[in-house]
């Protein structure tokens, strides 16, 4: 029976909880790469250890998983679990081993790091040899197609997908024998680009405000046409 880990949950929403398992480690004074020539996260030099703990063969097979989420092919957590399960993992060890290996292979991919120079740095961490090498060979096959991923997601913004609107006359309310006021229903439908889903975002304005929110579009899109 599958656990609350395999749910599908993103890998980035897993971080948190390395973050809740830290345990005390002394302050690296050195710079890495692969974390943008900054110390690495003390979350990250806690969970080295946990991944000393699986074979260097199952190390590599769980980055494989890792890396086909990454590049957004889906992840098999189901497999993940049989992989751990000789190094006798918990939930929250599993949870860990994903989330820092995410960390690892995109923040490498993103400051281009070469493989052998983050199999030096990952060394400098305390992982085996065998196991960095492991993973830098996965590393390596997919560098390029991980690269061309994170960069397509970077700077997305929703698209405006349609756009509705109703203008509605009040002669009068229960508040105000006359009103003689337009209001102007106008509904914004945004398409996600990750999920593909339409977001409706909805408002309701006075004449006054519509007309201020028409001038303000009006001036970002003429800045927006000198910036083609």
């Amino acid at each position: 029976m599958l656990t609350d880990f395999e749910s599908g949950a993103s890998l980035m929403g897993l971080f948190p909880v390395c973050l809740l398992r830290f345990r005390s480690t002394s302050s690296c004074a050195q710079r890495f790469r692969f974390c943008g020539d900054l110390d690495c996260p003390d979350w990250v030099l806690a969970e080295i250890s946990t991944l000393a703990k699986i074979s260097s063969v199952k190390l590599k097979l769980i980055c494989a998983q890792v890396l086909k989420d990454l590049l957004g092919e889906g992840i098999d957590y189901e497999k993940i679990l049989k992989l751990t399960s000789d190094a006798k993992f918990e939930s929250g060890d599993v949870k860990a081993t994903v989330a820092v290996l995410s960390f690892i292979l995109s923040s490498a991919a993103k400051h281009n790091v070469d493989s052998e120079s983050l199999s030096s740095e990952l060394q400098q961490l305390g992982l085996p040899k065998e196991h960095a090498t492991g993973l830098c060979r996965s590393y390596e096959e997919k560098q390029s197609p991980l690269q061309d991923s994170l960069r397509g997601c970077s700077l997305r913004l929703n698209r405006l997908d349609s756009v509705s609107w109703r203008v509605d006359y009040t002669l009068s309310s229960s508040e105000l024998q006359r009103v003689n006021e337009p209001v102007v229903h106008l509904k914004l439908n945004t398409r996600d680009v990750d999920k593909g889903v339409l977001e409706p975002v909805a408002m309701t304005l006075s004449a006054e405000k519509f007309r201020v929110l028409l001038a303000e579009l009006k001036q970002a899109h003429a800045l927006m046409k000198t910036l083609d």
